[in-house]
């Protein structure tokens, strides 16, 4: 049993699994470390760790920022593995890379899946491999101990949602709307009655619900009809706010970043933004 299955089954019958989404690099390559252990110790069940790449074409823009952020630091594929070497020596949470298939592809597919095992990694969403040209990664994540997840969307047919139900391991990622990451939840009023129609079709894993989550409230409402929610935009844009803020220290920052974790995760109070300090 995988790390990532281990996390579903420790579940309660109430419970709803979070993952939380950084891109490596963001906002600098310092902080990114210490930015997953800020949102593991604020309850995050699982993390996907975003992979840089300047075609982000699922990503809204606070996630293309971040990405284009980290790649004017020279971040690659390479320093994304060691970034999880670095958050596996304190931590056995489970994480999941998240990016595109060009990088992997050029890394080699075998060499890529066998090099994020040995660095830690749990599993990989590519949202842009499609599951009927999955065979080459779904053998090599299977032999080297990897989940490979698959996303569904508004506008999947019930055919494909069954194929990827069949192709995916960990868990099946239901795309909240037909858009990008960071949408707005009102532009999809028929969200309730896709995902209780993706609850009836996928029955072979888990199935968490994202894109558009901001808040405890919306993460408790989409997630009535999944087994968790995963939130990206917000704390992207949640970092992106507190690093811009130079009066605040690093630690501050990092608890702000925890306790945000903590208010998606539980509904615990969001922290109050911090006064600026009067200037003359």
């Amino acid at each position: 049993m995988s790390r990532l299955d281990e996390t579903f089954e420790a579940l309660g019958p109430d419970d709803k699994a979070m993952g939380l989404f950084l891109t490596d690099g963001f906002p600098n390559p310092d902080a990114t470390v210490p930015l997953l252990h800020a949102i593991d110790r604020g309850g995050a069940d699982f993390i996907e760790l975003g992979m840089p790449f300047s075609d982000p074409l699922a990503e809204g823009r606070p996630i293309q920022r971040a990405s284009a952020q980290a790649l004017s630091h020279d971040v690659t594929l390479v320093d994304t593995l060691h970034t999880v070497e670095a958050f596996r020596e304190d931590s056995d949470t489970p994480l999941l890379l998240m990016g595109y298939v060009n990088p992997v592809f050029k890394y080699g597919v075998d060499g890529f899946c066998r090099d994020a095992a040995k660095a830690g990694v749990d599993g990989l969403i590519l949202p842009d491999l499609p599951p009927q040209e999955s065979d080459a990664l779904c053998d090599a994540a299977a032999a080297h101990g990897l989940d490979l997840v698959f996303l569904i969307a508004p506008n999947t047919s019930d055919d494909r949602i069954r194929v990827v139900d069949q192709r995916a391991t960990g868990f099946v990622y239901a795309v909240s709307v037909t858009g990008l990451t960071g949408s707005d939840l009102a532009e999809t009023p028929s969200v309730e009655e896709y995902l209780m129609h993706a609850e009836d079709l996928v029955d072979r894993n888990p199935l968490l619900v994202g894109f558009g989550i901001k808040t405890h409230d919306d993460a408790m409402e989409l997630s009535r009809h999944t087994d968790g929610f995963i939130v990206g935009s917000a704390l992207i844009n949640h970092v992106a706010a507190l690093w811009e803020s130079p009066e605040q220290s690093v630690p501050d920052r990092l608890a702000e970043v925890e306790a945000f974790a903590r208010h998606l995760k539980s509904g615990a109070p969001a922290p109050a933004p911090q006064p600026r300090p009067a200037q003359g």
